[in-house]
Order: C-alpha cells, then structure tokens, then sequence
C-alpha cells in the first residue's frame, strides 16, 4: 500500500509534504503532486502535513478519490521528483476545498 495524493491538491499544490518526505517519492506537475507508490515507504509523515488535506493512505481514500491512485502511479513515471519546499500555487487558499478539480489538472 501507499499514500496517494488526492484532488484537493489541483490547483494548489502545497509541498510541506515534500519537506517530511525521507525518500524524496513526490513528483512535481504544473499545478499538482503525486506520489511514486513504488518509492513510497508508508512512513505517515506527509499526510499530518499537508494544509489541503489531499493526501490519503491507499486503504483509507474516499470512493470519489479511488481513480487517484492510477494518476499518481502515471504521472509518478513521468513527472520530476520533487525534493524541496516551494511556494504554494497563486491563489492556492481560493482552490482549497474546491470539488471538480479534475478537468483542470494539467499534465
């Protein structure tokens, strides 16, 4: 299992969660994170640390949160690693707690 991050991130993409992470297992996109699963090492210390709340443990995602897991395993493989503390996205606090994300994240 894994931790996958989840829609709340689109549009915002806090990285405190990069800054905990001891394998350096999340990738950067335009306006999102993901998790590689296969780097991961369940270790919890990004999921109490994300301010969107978008990071989940695998057995413990929401039903309209499940497709995430294929997203992050994808852009995972093509997306660079990310492995220090950034800026969130302009208007980030405006995107927190959107639904319908999806469409808008960009690849």
């Amino acid at each position: 299992m894994t931790f996958v991050v989840t829609e709340n991130c689109i549009k915002c993409k806090y990285t405190d969660c990069v800054e905990v992470c001891p394998v350096d297992c999340f990738h950067e996109g335009p306006n999102f994170l993901v998790i590689d699963p296969y780097e991961c090492i369940d270790c919890t210390l990004c999921e109490p640390s994300c301010p969107a709340e978008a990071i989940f443990f695998e057995d413990d995602l929401p039903d309209n949160q499940k497709k995430f897991v294929g997203i992050n395993e994808e852009l995972s493989s093509v997306w660079p690693v990310l492995a220090e503390k950034k800026d969130a996205l302009e208007n980030a606090d405006e995107w927190d707690c959107k639904s319908g994300k999806l469409p808008l994240l960009e690849r």
